[in-house]
């Protein structure tokens, strides 16, 4: 899958110049604009008086949770080397109350990514090993008899946390997958007809491995619709898998985040505060009607059967407006919608079996998409 390119903000406050395609969003932590700051205000004291005193900038809306999210990406790279993509969007999907599918070969950290995630926002972390004999009730939980009061307890699933890893979500059967939807989409779990709200912020982390498919069953596209982003995990650079070496020689020892120097460096307050600001964040009609272009584009492709649906077409609103919001953008570009697109919409497209045999892709198809649809000025 091809990372999505930063995109140049065209606001008045940042100048840049667009980065080569297929690079990722820069992980440096955004500035806060200077639109967002407001002018010095000279004092009502009159001019015979003292020198008139100046009242001290007033920081943009959501600077405090900007700057706390990026000091997050700072703190996972004291564990996990050579993924900063990945942990943006992961901060991405949890400013937008979404959930997300890392899907990458075994040995490249998606564990201990997470698990280092949820340390740096101080929130619960699970994992679950998803396995061909994996039941429903082992994820959201069941009632238990209880001897002593002659009466059944509800006993909570691994699910009730703030971000759960689903390990190899693909090797169990759709039955256990679905169990997962309701909690997804309504952030709920119902056992015995009585629904459970999960907690706040609730993340479901899923990984599958995209060159081992045997004895698994592929995720169906009403679920992998559910998931607000695919992103691919790959390999690291030479240079950071020499780091990595580095590291565990130096006595690196992954069960041990502590010891590695990895703290908290925000928290759910820092969440809510930053999807307050990201409200102020304007959509204008012309990028709205870009969103949809691009998004009919994909039904309209001669090598998919399925496109993207309105469904899609709302989470690349708001994962585009979340990237404004990160960088320091008061509005959402063209350049936002395309950044976030190739991890957005990839995987709800539904290509042909001719087209698969082929060699075509998803990545490819989208690409085409983008530099066909006009885009506005």
């Amino acid at each position: 899958m091809t990372t999505p390119s930063e995109p140049t903000d065209h606001s008045a406050a940042h100048s840049s110049s667009m980065p080569a395609s297929g690079a990722a969003p820069t992980e440096a932590a955004p500035a806060a604009p200077a639109s967002g700051t407001a002018p010095i205000q000279a004092s009502a004291t009159p001019a015979s008086a003292t020198p008139a005193a100046a009242t001290p900038p007033i920081a943009a809306p959501g600077a405090d949770a900007r700057q706390a999210l990026g000091n997050v990406r700072t703190e996972v790279g004291r564990a996990v080397v050579g993924q900063d993509q990945v942990v943006t969007g992961l901060i991405i999907a949890l400013l937008c109350r979404g959930h997300v599918l890392l899907e990458g070969v075994p040995g490249v950290a998606k564990t201990l990514l997470v698990r280092t995630l949820s340390r740096t926002l101080d929130v619960d972390f699970s994992r679950v090993q998803f396995t061909p004999d994996l039941m429903p009730g082992d994820v959201t939980g069941s009632l238990i008899y209880d001897a002593r009061t002659a009466a059944f307890s509800f006993r909570e699933g691994p699910i009730f946390t703030n971000l759960m890893l689903a390990d190899e979500i693909n090797r169990t059967p759709p039955k256990t997958q679905s169990a997962l939807l309701e909690a997804m989409e309504e952030r709920q779990v119902t056992v015995d007809g009585e629904p459970r709200t999960l907690p706040d912020p609730f993340l479901v982390i899923a990984t599958q491995n995209p060159i081992e498919y045997s004895g698994t069953y592929p995720l169906p596209e009403a679920q992998l619709d559910r998931f607000l982003l695919k992103l691919p995990v790959g390999l690291p650079e030479r240079d950071a898998e020499i780091d990595i070496v580095r590291r565990h020689a130096g006595g690196f020892d992954p069960r041990d985040l502590a010891a590695a120097g990895v703290n908290a460096a925000a928290s759910v307050a820092d969440l809510e505060s930053a999807r307050e600001a990201m409200r102020e964040v304007t959509l204008s009609d012309e990028v709205a009607g870009y969103i949809v272009d691009v998004c009919r584009a994909t039904r309209e492709a001669a090598s998919v059967a399925v496109g993207v649906s309105p469904r899609g077409a709302t989470a690349l609103m708001k994962t585009a407006r979340a990237w404004a919001w990160m960088r320091g953008g008061t509005f959402v570009t063209p350049d936002d919608v395309k950044a976030l697109a190739p991890w957005t919409l990839g995987h709800r497209m539904q290509l042909r079996a001719e087209a698969e045999l082929e060699g075509v892709t998803a990545e490819t198809v989208l690409g085409t998409v983008l530099a066909a649809v006009p885009v506005p000025r």
